[in-house]
């Protein structure tokens, strides 16, 4: 899945992939050349890719190389995470190593509206449930979802966060639930790369995950009242609204209403 770049995005990329191969130091060390770091050839060679592509990617042509294509130039480039990150967000491509990576939309404005309009707890979920935005009060509650911002992904949170057992006092009853949530989503479009890449990354990580995935248990998202623990707030009680928005209803819009006894 891949989105139009704009000719800035090309212009940066083609910056971007020359110097990353200007930098490198040849294989053959010691011999004098006329230019800095890598050839194309070289990096082509590396990457298993053509000459030709290398040239016009750098050129910032109109050219939309697979996401395997970018890999493998990530790869050849010896780029760092954040580096690779770069080059995919230019080049309008997921990158196939990170299923966290943020979807090709942006949170729909009538989502992100509603969500800076209230003042409880309240947040918006891509097709692959990562939090696509959300409000302070929600930054407060979910104790250290922001040290991974770019990574803000609900599952991921539950399932390997240890600060999440702690936030959720029935925890693995809410893990299975909000799992069993998600796969009412994932039966939608079983063939999303991304939804495909959430399941494999949490199934070889966490054995509840796992365990839960195999049961096969599948459930709509229902509101009701939900639970917290805060290590600086104490015990939460919150009343769950969740709604689809009707220009796009792949999108979740989940508000947590503090319960009256609990203000």
């Amino acid at each position: 899945m891949s989105i139009m770049q704009s000719v800035e995005q090309r212009r940066l990329l083609g910056a971007f992939v020359r110097a990353r191969r200007e930098a490198l130091r040849p294989d053959e060390a010691g011999r004098r050349r006329r230019t800095p770091g890598l050839r194309r050839e070289e990096v082509a060679a590396r990457a298993g890719i053509g000459v030709t592509w290398c040239a016009w990617i750098e050129q910032g042509r109109e050219v939309r190389p697979s996401a395997d294509t970018l890999s493998r130039l990530a790869k050849a480039l010896q780029l760092t995470v954040a580096e690779r990150a770069y080059l995919f967000e230019l080049a309008g491509h997921h990158d196939p190593d990170n299923p966290f990576s943020a979807l090709d939309d942006d949170a729909p404005a009538s989502v992100t509206a509603f969500v800076q309009a209230v003042p409880h707890p309240a947040y918006g979920l891509d097709p692959a449930w990562n939090i696509c935005t959300w409000n302070e009060a929600a930054r407060a509650l979910f104790v250290s979802l922001e040290e991974t911002a770019t990574d803000r992904n609900l599952l991921r949170y539950v399932f390997t966060a240890p600060q999440a057992r702690t936030l959720l006092p029935d925890w693995e009853h809410r893990a299975r639930r909000i799992l069993a949530e998600f796969r009412a989503d994932f039966g939608r479009n079983p063939t999303d790369p991304r939804t495909q890449a959430v399941v494999e990354w949490l199934s070889a990580r966490s054995a509840l995950f796992r365990e839960a995935w195999n049961t096969q248990s599948v459930s709509s998202r229902e509101g009701g009242l939900r639970i917290f623990t805060h290590p600086l707030q104490g015990r939460l009680e919150f009343e769950q609204h969740t709604l689809h928005p009707a220009d796009r209803p792949d999108f979740k819009l989940v508000m947590l209403e503090p319960c009256l006894d609990s203000i």
